[in-house]
């Protein structure tokens, strides 16, 4: 984990931190969200909503991951009754509890499986999963560079992981963000374009896209 400075007003993930319920708040509310968003960090929120969809694609019997769940906004992806095996894990016990939340209000608890984990070391298996996602996940980590292959290792060949992240690569309007979240330890050292790109491709990744929307970069590849 990070070695953190408290920030007064942010605290870390382990705290549920007041960023986090801001995130969730936006996403979950897409008129003054995606707002908050285009004004913020130069984004289309409505990014985010096409990305998590393809959770909604995945047939009976998928297993599907997302790490780091944080509160749940991912599950907007998922259907009731789809009949998928679902992992939401983080490292922090207070997201896995915003997400037991947010499932039990989607109607989606029996769906849901909450997994504290550490995505530089996942307790999975090799190949374990159809989907794995990590929506703007990537730049919280210590080590994406780690975390991508962690991913990449337990997607089966023909799966797929998509997500989305903060990239450092993309001008000066977000400078004090970054700045200011990895001093609080909310942010890790994130990536560059050009480093997601080839971090997937060693995790063993092909296809891979990258689309750009303000400082957020949207990532997908298929696992060959």
């Amino acid at each position: 984990m990070l070695e953190q400075l408290k920030v007064p007003g942010l605290g870390g993930w382990s705290d549920d931190p007041l960023w986090a319920t801001f995130y969730d708040w936006s996403v979950e509310h897409p008129r003054a969200g995606g707002l908050v968003w285009r004004t913020g960090i130069g984004s289309d929120l409505d990014l985010l909503y096409q990305a998590a969809a393809e959770i909604g694609r995945q047939p009976a019997g998928s297993a599907v991951l997302d790490v780091p769940c944080g509160g749940g906004v991912a599950l907007r992806g998922l259907r009731p009754g789809q009949g998928v095996r679902y992992v939401a894990a983080d490292i922090a016990q207070a997201m896995l509890d915003r997400t037991a939340k947010a499932a039990a209000r989607r109607q989606l608890s029996d769906q849901v499986e909450l997994s504290l984990a550490d995505v530089g070391a996942l307790p999975y298996a090799d190949g374990e999963f159809d989907l794995v996602v990590s929506f703007t996940g990537l730049h919280c980590f210590p080590d994406p560079h780690r975390a991508v292959l962690e991913m990449g290792r337990v997607t089966h060949a023909g799966g797929v992981l998509t997500g989305s992240a903060l990239l450092n690569d993309t001008g000066l309007r977000t400078l004090p963000i970054r700045t200011v979240g990895r001093f609080s330890g909310l942010l890790g050292p994130s990536a560059t374009r050009a480093e997601v790109k080839v971090w997937m491709a060693e995790a063993g990744f092909v296809d891979v896209t990258l689309k750009m929307s303000g400082a957020i970069g949207y990532f997908r590849g298929t696992k060959r």
